[in-house]
């Protein structure tokens, strides 16, 4: 009994240290306005520092997210969460946007090194607890997805309701992380190191001839989904205030907020449903939310905007699991890691090359076309990708 209770102990503990890493890393969302304005930067330039972000995330997934399997899940926990407290103190010391571009960088390194090893260790820690079941994974995607909807809400109250808007929420989960690093070395290690070690190198991004058809489809749906995401992490400030005259960054954060939210709850919701049903149910709620998306600032509505921004950040998370579950059940057991590495380096693409090309249209032209542009490319993919999956699904 003492073994379950410590056993629960850790799983929990670890869910609660993945949570508070990954809404650290969306902080910055309601205060881009801010610094925008104390250090005289172009709005574009948040797509930019938004877009370090991804980069230090997509190298880390590359070069170290699958070193826990061999170092240990704790070295690489606990080195993962030493990056956000340093990336927490470069925003503190250094606010200018060089500084704002190196800290993005590190808090994503930080994270594409922690996101693989703490979803691996959720598992194996339930494992011991319970067994097998779906409790780990519900963890791993509320830590994951519903954790950087929570950072927005949290900075932008923060903003509105303390003193220091550009530095309280950093103070604040500096403090934080350092707990969570202190939290993350009383949890078990779950991984056996061999002796001698292995010899380093980087994860291999590799497709299985078999799976290539269903990887293409799926690689455009979660580009296309994620770059939704990207768009409200990146865009959103500059939108709500042009065109809405929402400001605010608590308004900001809400609505950051609700987008995650929603991808994490439909995940939730869907997890016993068929790939097919969740593939029909996510394409027709992101097509629909980006129909939202690109109607509302053209009346104006601003409740229409976040009404089909909560609908496309449930439709993208879900499509998102759909799409991990079908090409990580076509790849052969070997390769499977390797295929999925491919999957996420995808994914992140998405938060990249499109965020940085609205960001530069965003430079030259309105709000309302660049974003009417943006929701019609990114549904023709959505509905060309799943259409190919829905139909690999069935068979």
């Amino acid at each position: 009994m003492g073994e379950r209770r410590t056993g629960g102990a850790a799983f929990w503990a670890l869910g609660a240290v993945f949570l508070l890493a990954m809404s650290f890393t969306t902080i910055p969302t309601p205060l881009y306005a801010g610094f925008e304005r104390q250090d005289g930067f172009p709005a574009w330039v948040v797509t930019v520092v938004f877009a370090a972000y991804a980069v230090g995330v997509a190298a880390a997934l590359v070069l170290v997210g699958h070193l826990g399997d061999v170092l240990g899940r704790r070295p690489i926990l606990t080195a993962a969460l030493l990056a956000e407290v340093a990336a927490a103190i470069l925003f503190l010391v250094w606010p200018a946007l060089p500084g704002l571009l190196v800290a993005r960088f590190v808090s994503g390194v930080g994270i594409g090194a922690l996101t693989a090893s703490a979803t691996a260790q959720l598992a194996e820690l339930h494992g011991r607890w319970r067994g097998s079941g779906a409790l780990a994974g519900a963890v791993a995607t509320v830590a994951n997805i519903g954790g950087l909807g929570l950072g927005p809400l949290i900075a932008g109250a923060l903003a509105v309701l303390a003193p220091a808007p550009l530095v309280l929420p950093f103070v604040v989960y500096l403090v934080v992380l350092v707990l969570a690093t202190a939290a993350a070395l009383l949890v078990p290690e779950t991984v056996r190191r061999p002796d001698p070690l292995p010899r380093y190198r980087p994860q291999r991004v590799a497709v299985d001839p078999a799976a290539r058809s269903a990887f293409l489809a799926a690689g455009v749906a979660v580009f296309a989904g994620f770059s939704v995401f990207g768009l409200f992490s990146a865009v959103t400030p500059t939108v709500l205030a042009r065109v809405f005259g929402a400001s605010s960054p608590l308004t900001v954060g809400a609505v950051t907020w609700s987008v995650f939210t929603a991808g994490a709850l439909a995940q939730l919701a869907f997890l016993k449903a068929s790939l097919r049903l969740s593939l029909v149910v996510s394409v027709a709620a992101i097509v629909a939310g980006l129909a939202a998306l690109g109607i509302a600032p053209v009346l104006p509505a601003l409740p229409l905007f976040v009404v089909g921004a909560i609908v496309a950040g449930a439709g993208v998370g879900l499509v998102f699991r759909s799409c991990l579950g079908l090409v990580g059940s076509m790849a052969p057991e070997e390769r499977r890691g390797e295929t999925l590495a491919g999957l996420f380096l995808l994914a992140y693409l998405g938060l990249i090359v499109p965020v940085l090309a609205v960001g530069a249209a965003l430079a030259a032209l309105p709000p309302v076309p660049v974003l009417a542009v943006f929701t019609v490319v990114v549904a023709l993919l959505v509905l060309v990708a799943g259409a190919r999956l829905e139909r690999r699904a069935s068979a």
